[in-house]
């Protein structure tokens, strides 16, 4: 049960240091659970008994109260039969007699059998009240183990990524970041100066080879009207 105490009396700020002190400590809650749901099984299997036992013996309780009471109203009759004639005085006391024996022999184990009932009520009232508080405390721990959990995992995740932005040169990754922005604005501008370029020089071909269409189609007029008039035709 110790354990249990050390773990879930952690403060919020000793999360990290409790998960680092302890090898798992998931698995040994867990495990102190499962050790509480076999003492409440043995508990609750004890109590059982004990039960059993108590009803048992307040049931032989009333038997003897039960039979002491019959034998005292069969001392009685006995009595009025003498009264009425039907048995002799001595018969009906000797008889009388041996009931009231029999009636205080029974009340006597009704008394100890009834003590005995009572210490046994006792002992299941404890037991009870034992079960009971092992009830609550495996509700307790593995709400607590819920929360242990949640812990775990958050520190497990929190500590992660600590360690990835210790690793993070911050200003290296700045420098970086320049560099990489003067490139893509070097790259930016080359990329408009090609353009501006490839438009000029796209302008001075068109212009270039218009003229020289313009040029050719003048000189194979020419040629071909003077093979006309040397052939004569018109």
């Amino acid at each position: 049960m110790s354990i249990f105490n050390r773990i879930f009396k952690i403060g919020q700020s000793q999360a990290h240091s409790a998960i680092d002190k302890f090898e798992d400590p998931i698995k040994l809650t867990e495990q102190g659970i499962r050790d509480l749901k076999k003492d409440l099984q043995q508990a609750m299997t004890s109590l059982a008994e004990v039960k059993g036992i108590s009803i048992r013996t307040r049931r032989n309780a009333d038997n003897e109260k039960k039979l002491a009471a019959d034998y005292e109203r069969k001392a009685m009759m006995l009595l009025q039969q003498s009264q009425g004639g039907k048995l002799s005085m001595a018969d009906a006391e000797r008889l009388a007699t041996e009931a009231l024996n029999k009636k205080e022999y029974h009340a006597n184990n009704a008394l100890k059998v009834s003590a005995e009932a009572d210490r046994h009520e006792q002992m299941s009232n404890k037991l009870q009240a034992n079960v009971n508080k092992i009830k609550s405390s495996v509700s307790t721990y593995q709400n607590d183990l819920t929360t242990l959990r949640a812990r775990a995992k958050t520190a497990s995740s929190t500590k992660k990524i600590n360690q990835q932005l210790a690793k993070i040169d911050s200003s290296g990754t700045i420098a970086m970041l320049e560099k990489m922005k003067a490139k893509v604005d070097e790259d930016e501008a080359l990329a408009i100066a090609y353009g501006e370029i490839g438009n000029a020089d796209k302008s001075v071909d068109d212009e270039i080879n218009s003229a020289l269409a313009s040029g050719q189609s003048v000189s194979a007029s020419a040629s071909l009207l003077e093979l006309k008039n040397k052939m004569g035709i018109t």
